[in-house]
């Protein structure tokens, strides 16, 4: 019996050591996975698996062998046939009361040792962290791109510091190191679907920031796809068509957008069907460009722009009464554009001859616009109706209430005009007033405050469409 109590011994060993290696590996696999994709982590503890069942059974087969041999022996024993039963008995029962001991014993072992293996292991990654920001502080931000991949390979926890390393060198202009952080988190198999989408949104947005469109639009092109980040991909895809002048795919995701978000989009995707209609109206293509119109109009009915449009495109088909129907709507629709329609709004009057409508609705205009323009036309018409003296004793009470320097040259002007005293002082201050005119600038961006002679429906400075309008109270008006 005492090979079999030697090897009883052993077994509880090997067990004991089989089970702490099997906790141990455990331990070290669940860090794995950080570093693996799902399918390696699971061969790996399959072939562990296997490991440890080939090594039970190598195990039992070395001690169930010596022991079926001694059990023959003593059954042909005929001296004391009990004897050598109950000393096996005995045998294994100190045998399975060692084993639970085995095991609790490998389970504390392993576990320790796997303590440490995973402290070591955060240890190192926390090392490689510090490294990667004192190469960031003493300027080395390519040794620090390379460490930062290195422990996003590592650790999966820093996904969100890499995302957010490469929207700071997005920002400080260093594009080409932001592509290349962003491209590697892409190409990570271990991402889990929302962070592989916050990481293709980081990097298309970094090909526009680089100028590179078409990678940019096709990467957004597929979040679009996904309901997830689809509003932010749809939104950066408008200012990519917006970019190249698409205006059909612009107003495409524009009504996607509208659809998904239930935010409104019908003030921008009008000036984009405007777009398309000065297009149509520039080819010579009148019907197209009359659809583009409607559409605008169906989008964003108080469009002052589709109005313009439409005043023009009828002006040079001479429909003249339909050209000022359409010029009417805009200035209704945003007085503020007034001075914009009115030169083509008197003209289209004159053609169809309905001076008497020009005044009324000039008049109606002086209620609702707090600039000198109605004001001019209406003392321009009574000059030729009734003559200089009411045209200029009108013209003087109403810059009373709305002072302007552009009246007050019109009214200069009357005056010349009545040959009054001190004509060398007139002369002087109609030199002045035009030299104020020349400088100043005649619209304004109401959002960035850009200055301009001639007007633009997007603002060249702040991009913003229709927010670039003639001046109300500077020296132009």
């Amino acid at each position: 019996m005492k090979v079999f109590r030697l090897l009883v011994l052993l077994t509880v060993l090997i067990l004991g050591l089989i089970i702490g290696a099997v906790n141990m590996t455990a331990m070290s696999i669940n860090l794995l996975f950080t570093q693996l994709n799902t399918s390696v982590g699971v061969a790996l503890i399959a072939a562990l698996l296997i490991g440890v069942v080939v090594g039970a059974g190598l195990v039992l087969v070395s001690v169930v062998i010596p022991l079926y041999s001694q059990l023959r022996r003593a059954n042909k024993s005929a001296a004391a046939p009990s004897a050598p039963v109950m000393e096996f008995v005995s045998e294994w029962f100190w045998f399975f009361l060692c084993l639970p001991l085995a095991a609790l014993a490998g389970w504390v072992i392993g576990r320790r040792g796997g303590q440490r293996h995973g402290d070591n292991q955060v240890s190192h990654l926390s090392s490689t962290y510090f490294r990667g920001l004192n190469y960031l502080l003493n300027e080395q931000p390519d040794k620090a791109i390379e460490l930062f991949l290195h422990i996003a390979e590592l650790d999966k926890e820093t996904f969100e510091t890499q995302v957010a390393l490469g929207h700071l060198f997005r920002r400080r202009g260093e594009v080409d190191r932001a592509i290349r952080l962003h491209q590697g988190l892409v190409n990570r198999q271990d991402l889990s679907d929302a962070q592989r989408v916050q990481a293709l949104l980081a990097l298309g947005e970094d090909y526009m920031k680089s100028g590179l469109l078409d990678r940019a639009e096709t990467v957004f092109t597929e979040l679009a796809q996904l309901d997830q980040r689809a509003p932010q991909a749809l939104k950066h895809l408008i200012g990519i068509y917006q970019a190249e002048r698409d205006w059909e795919k612009a107003i495409d995701n524009a009504t996607r957008f509208e659809d998904v978000t239930g935010e409104p989009m019908g003030k921008l995707i009008g000036q984009f069907e405007c777009e398309l209609a000065e297009r149509f109206r520039g080819a010579g293509k009148l019907e197209e460009a009359r659809a583009a119109i409607a559409r605008a109009y169906q989008a964003d009915a108080m469009s002052v722009r589709a109005g313009i449009i439409e005043g023009r495109l009828e002006t040079d088909a001479g429909n003249a009464e339909a050209a000022v129907r359409a010029f009417e709507r805009a200035a209704r629709n945003d007085p503020e554009y007034l001075p914009e329609v009115l030169p083509a709004l008197m003209e289209n009057y004159r053609k169809v001859g309905d001076l008497g409508g020009a005044r009324a609705f000039l008049s109606e205009m002086t209620e609702h616009y707090r600039g000198i323009a109605p004001v001019l036309a209406l003392t321009r018409l009574m000059e030729e109706q009734e003559g200089v003296a009411p045209a200029r004793a009108y013209l003087g009470r109403q810059l009373k209430d709305r002072p302007s320097v552009r009246g007050e040259s019109a009214l200069i002007d009357l005056t010349l005009a009545e040959g009054a005293d001190s004509t060398a002082t007139l002369h002087d201050l109609k030199h002045i007033t035009d030299q104020l005119l020349v400088r100043n600038p005649a619209y304004r961006c109401t959002r960035c405050g850009f200055g301009a002679r001639t007007h633009h429906w997007q603002c060249p400075s702040c991009k913003e469409w229709g927010t670039v309008k003639p001046l109300l109270n500077y020296a132009v008006l």
